[in-house]
């Protein structure tokens, strides 16, 4: 589930539609949500659709660490890339605004960590990176740990209105890596290796 302080717009031409905050989102603001109306589809029920299902899958799923596709049922499906992206994933199946999200300002990810099939070029936003591959994650996601450890003690400071939607013991766990009693997890542990699946498919 996304933001509810959002909207789909239409970007550019080039861009498309996108997703645009409606309301001021501070950083450490829970920005989406993994919930129980997302769909999750096995690399087997892939393969097993029509062509015009698969398009859409191609489109408008991100791929976790188990392989399989997920499909938003809301317009945060529509969340646009960018190598300066101002949301991250965390490895707790929720991303956060890692800086203030202005109103009318996109919200954006960073495809590099949504374990994409085949690498892709961005809109050139005047960054060193120019490609989004496969393996990015295995690349920068100490990059993108130190993003998120920069704002997650925000967690429990701004509202977050998507907490109702978060399951009891990822808000344990939120509870135990802000008291101390649990490390941060990596971003790296949503890496899906897509070598080791097919060397095993053959």
């Amino acid at each position: 589930m996304i933001h509810p302080h959002t909207e789909l717009r239409f970007i550019s031409k080039e861009i498309g539609y996108g997703v645009v905050a409606t309301q001021f989102i501070p950083a450490g603001t829970i920005t989406w949500v993994l919930d129980k109306l997302d769909r999750e589809f096995s690399p087997l029920d892939f393969q097993n659709m029509e062509p015009i299902y698969q398009d859409i899958l191609d489109t408008y799923t991100y791929r976790n660490n188990n392989g399989n596709l997920v499909l938003c049922w809301d317009h945060g499906r529509y969340v646009n890339h960018s190598f300066n992206s101002n949301c991250l994933t965390t490895p707790y199946d929720f991303e956060m605004a890692i800086r203030d999200i202005q109103p009318g300002e996109q919200l954006t990810d960073d495809y590099g960590y949504l374990n994409i099939t085949s690498p892709f070029r961005g809109i050139n936003e005047g960054t060193r990176r120019k490609t989004v591959y496969p393996d990015d994650l295995l690349k920068y996601h100490k990059v993108w740990d130190n993003k998120i450890k920069k704002v997650f003690h925000r967690i429990k400071k701004v509202n977050q209105p998507l907490e109702p939607v978060l399951p009891a013991r990822t808000l344990n766990k939120i509870e135990r890596i802000l008291n101390g009693e649990e490390a941060l997890a990596s971003i790296l542990s949503n890496y899906f290796d897509t070598e080791k699946t097919t060397v095993a498919s053959n």
